[in-house]
């Protein structure tokens, strides 16, 4: 199936060569064919197609804005791509592989894990609808990455067609008493190579992380996807974006309940 009338390439050619890249550890040129998607549909379509060949499991979902130029185009307020089982990190000091050449920034962002599961094709249009769901938040780090390293400023549609620029995700400790406190009360700050890189918090996720999971859900449920208990959901960056490169360190902090570090280095092939 094509992906879009202008790009030579299908659906199925687009995402084996991210799929590739990110397997070989191996940073890509250009995007695929050159012209990337034009559309929502078209983008969570190559999406799919990628999922459906991935050598392996699916261990949440990252959840990010979709910034106001681009709305007109590709009409919504987030977007949302997989954060496959292999790079689930529970741990502190990870160590964290990016593709050499390729993307990579890391955000810090507040983690739901999934509680039970939630039927397929359910869709709810509150927030307090989902609280059954919502089994915990935990302190986290979504790495964004891609093998190729313009993905990001090429817009929604190439970061929906590419795992929506996921590369993994750290996950710390729970945040117990999360929901007994304002959001502006859980600040965020994190520092790259020992320099303050940023600060913020979870009020700077539109709604608050659980919006972000409602998002989610309705739009897994129109793609009939499932999402299970024990999937981690990363909700949307609370300081910004922050680019990293092999041998960089990070350090997040959230409020006085967490800390996340880490160190970047670079990705080895993985069997196809």
């Amino acid at each position: 199936m094509t992906a879009d009338a202008r790009n030579p390439l299908t659906a199925e050619q687009i995402a084996a060569a991210f799929r590739q890249g990110r397997l070989s550890a191996t940073a890509l040129a250009a995007y695929p064919g050159d012209v990337t998607p034009a559309t929502l549909a078209a983008a969570y379509h190559i999406q799919d197609v990628a999922l459906a060949a991935w050598p392996g499991p699916i261990g949440g979902w990252k959840v990010a804005a979709v910034q106001p130029q681009w709305r007109e185009q590709f009409p919504a307020e987030r977007l949302v791509g997989p954060v496959l089982a292999g790079n689930v990190w529970q741990t502190d000091s990870a160590q964290v592989p990016v593709v050499e050449g390729g993307y990579a920034a890391v955000e810090v962002e507040f983690a739901i894990r999934i509680a039970k599961p939630v039927p397929v094709g359910m869709h709810f249009e509150r927030p307090a609808e989902i609280g059954d769901y919502v089994g915990g938040v935990h302190a986290a780090i979504e790495l964004a990455g891609s093998p190729l390293k313009n993905l990001s400023p090429l817009g929604p549609g190439a970061v929906i067609s590419d795992f929506g620029n996921n590369a993994g995700l750290v996950v710390g400790d729970e945040l117990r008493d999360f929901f007994s406190q304002p959001l502006e009360n859980w600040t965020t700050r994190i520092s790259i190579n020992g320099q303050e890189a940023g600060a913020g918090d979870a009020a700077r996720i539109p709604g608050g992380p659980v919006s972000a999971l409602l998002f989610l859900i309705n739009t897994l449920a129109d793609r009939r996807i499932a999402l299970k208990a024990g999937d981690w959901i990363s909700t949307g960056a609370s300081t910004g974006i922050h680019p990293v490169a092999v041998g960089d360190t990070f350090e997040a902090h959230f409020a006085n309940a967490a800390r996340i570090s880490g160190r970047i280095v670079g990705a080895t092939p993985q069997p196809a």
